[in-house]
């Protein structure tokens, strides 16, 4: 349970609030780059952190990531024509750099020097695997490009989506970070999902219901351990890596490809959930990339053209009734990704903290809000750099493995939390 002040100073995100400052600090995903695909093509709408945002790509291929609305008198810039090395108004034809540096006032002298006094907001927008990536902070504190590990291996490595999630990113964030839900919710995915079954510690996570979560301090976050029983009075860990402030991983199944996420606000009652599977050591195989394609796994289906997901709120999730009482589904809903979003999207918009009633198996999400309380307010109060913006912190993995009772993960699996490039991931 939280009290109503500390809910507000974690969940709100937008300009000027506390945690939307926390937020500023990091890299955090803005679009797929398949989004701006070549040069001089269609801007693309984009809202973060409460600031609605226009991302273009101009004639030598540099990304602009600037304020929607021309200051002349406010037209959206999504109308804008990307033309000449700038996007230009239609309206009155003013034009602008991937800076946000207003270059053109068609109607103003150029000897005027006009143009040289308007600047719109401007966030750089860098490519890093096959996502663009922004900072929305002060220069003067802006960490190290990412360095996620699936961000970074070779692109037939590597697959990355993202959907529209009706919520708060902290309600999103908690689900991805409890993994005792997955006995429960997603029992019926795991023996069918392409990317899922098969695996020997499905059959843990099936035979007990009833794991037991140690949870440590990283230096970039937590490291959540859950256990379950296996043979021989031994014990299957499944650890949960998160870095702050919105970063998780699953822990990995057989030699499936490694999932996580991150959750960026959009604004307070809506988020960004990326997804992304990737393999430390080989390609995706084609049967692989092609379930990802078509919402397996962590990734979901489409409303055509768009980002919002197939199954949505407006219908019910496609809630299929006979596919629960069948066993072929435990709540109804299709897919491992809505599943989740479609429990966490019924807690309402931003969910009433005060009134939850929390349990053992929580300890991650306790730990997790814990940090971020520290972290915001240290950083609102005396100015310090939260934790997850070295890039040593994002030298991370999520893990499986059984060990003998009497072995701590925290001391047995360390080295199988950490990324070492050219090993693959430890599983089970």
């Amino acid at each position: 349970m939280l009290r109503k002040e500390v809910n507000e100073l974690l969940t709100q995100t937008g300009p000027e609030t506390a945690m939307g400052d926390l937020f500023r600090n990091y890299w955090i995903p803005a679009l797929l780059a398949s989004e701006l695909s070549e040069d001089d093509c269609p801007p693309v709408r984009v809202k973060l952190l409460g600031e609605r945002l226009i991302a273009f790509r101009d004639s030598k291929g540099r990304y602009g990531l600037i304020d929607e609305f021309c200051a002349h008198r406010g037209v959206s810039l999504w109308f804008g024509r990307n033309e000449e090395e700038g996007l230009r108004c239609p309206y009155h034809g003013w034009k602008y750099d991937y800076t946000g540096q207003c270059i053109d006032v068609p109607s103003e002298a150029e000897e005027s020097g006009f143009c040289t006094k308007i600047k719109l907001k401007g966030y750089p927008l860098i490519k890093i695997g096959d996502v663009l990536w922004t900072h929305m902070g002060d220069k003067e504190n802006r960490p190290p490009e990412p360095a996620w590990e699936f961000a970074t291996v070779p692109a037939e490595q590597t697959y990355t989506s993202k959907r529209w999630q009706e919520s708060n990113w902290l309600q999103a964030l908690e689900g991805g970070i409890d993994s005792s839900h997955v006995s429960w919710l997603h029992s019926g995915s795991l023996g069918t999902d392409p990317l899922f079954k098969g695996a020997k510690g499905n059959q843990y996570n099936q035979n007990d219901k009833k794991p037991v979560f140690e949870v440590v301090e990283s230096d970039g976050g937590l490291m959540i351990g859950a256990r379950r029983m296996a043979e021989n009075d031994q014990y299957y860990w499944r650890v949960t890596p998160w870095v702050m402030p919105s970063f998780s991983m699953v822990p990995p199944r057989g030699d499936h490809p490694v999932h996580g996420h991150f959750w960026v606000p959009i604004d307070d009652e809506n988020c960004w959930a990326w997804s992304f599977d990737y393999h430390p050591t080989r390609a995706l195989t084609t049967t692989e990339r092609q379930a990802m394609i078509d919402g397996y796994g962590v990734h979901n289906q489409y409303v055509p053209g768009s980002f919002r997901p197939l199954q949505n709120k407006d219908n019910d999730y496609q809630m299929d009734r006979e596919a629960q009482k069948r066993g072929e589904t435990f709540s109804g809903v299709w897919g491992i990704a809505m599943q989740d979003a479609s429990l966490q999207e019924s807690m309402g918009p931003i969910v009433d903290r005060t009134r939850e009633n929390l349990v053992s198996t929580d300890n991650g999400i306790i730990m997790a809000r814990h940090r971020l309380r520290k972290a915001v307010t240290a950083l609102r109060d005396k100015g310090t750099l939260p934790p997850g913006r070295d890039t040593a912190h994002q030298m991370v993995r999520s893990a499986a493995r059984v060990l003998p009772a009497d072995q701590p993960f925290k001391d047995a699996m360390m080295e199988d939390l950490t990324v070492r490039p050219g090993v693959k991931q430890t599983s089970v």
